[in-house]
């Protein structure tokens, strides 16, 4: 596997990008992954790297994104944090990822059976997590009102994961500039995605 050169990461569109992703996950479910030379990698990124993406994910152990999408050292950018919740320093980071180092795209990846949905959803306070929580009730309130779910459900909580992926899709660009302009100039592309702890595969929409 070729480590990636600031020409052939500059070289990819947004599109491209994307498309990357969803073969590397393609391989991954089909246990077809690459062979990694991690030591060469390590050796080609010592001095610097080109990223080609930004991956927003939870904290969960089943959901590294290097392994789901079958990257190597220096492909993306991975920022986790429980819920894949969005705040003022993760924008720092995508803005950081896309506008000074070169990332053509920005994921956000929920996860099936995520555990801070499901505190979210319970309405679990511990400590700093509550804070954290919080930003998830918002989507859980939204969810509740259709009432077509049970929200003690596993269903319940799957839907809160997806919601929330669209909800942070939705809050990146409105509250960072930066990301906004990359956009509307076609220099990125953002996009939701959501992996199945239970197949492997990831979904995006």
């Amino acid at each position: 596997m070729v480590t990636l050169t600031k020409e052939m990461r500059n070289a990819l569109t947004p599109d491209n990008a994307l498309q990357m992703l969803k073969d590397g996950n393609h391989r991954f479910v089909t246990n077809l992954k690459r062979n990694h030379n991690l030591l060469q990698q390590v050796n080609d990124t010592s001095d610097e790297q080109f990223p080609f993406a930004f991956i927003l994910s939870c904290i969960d152990s089943r959901t590294s994104a290097e392994l789901i999408f079958d990257q190597g050292l220096g492909d993306i950018f991975s920022c986790r944090i429980a819920g894949n919740i969005l705040n003022e320093d993760i924008l720092g980071s995508m803005e950081f990822a896309c506008k000074v180092a070169g990332a053509k795209l920005i994921m956000v990846l929920g996860h099936s059976e995520c555990g801070a949905i499901k505190g979210a959803c319970n309405h679990v306070k511990m400590g700093y997590l509550t804070g954290l929580l919080k930003k998830i009730r918002v989507v859980v309130k939204e969810a509740s009102k259709s009432g077509k779910i049970d929200p003690k459900s596993t269903d319940f909580i799957d839907l809160v994961s997806k919601e929330n992926v669209k909800n942070v899709l939705k809050n990146v660009p409105k509250k960072s500039k930066i990301i906004r302009d990359l956009i509307k100039n076609k220099k990125i592309i953002i996009v939701g995605a959501m992996y199945d702890v239970s197949s492997g595969k990831v979904d995006f929409y």
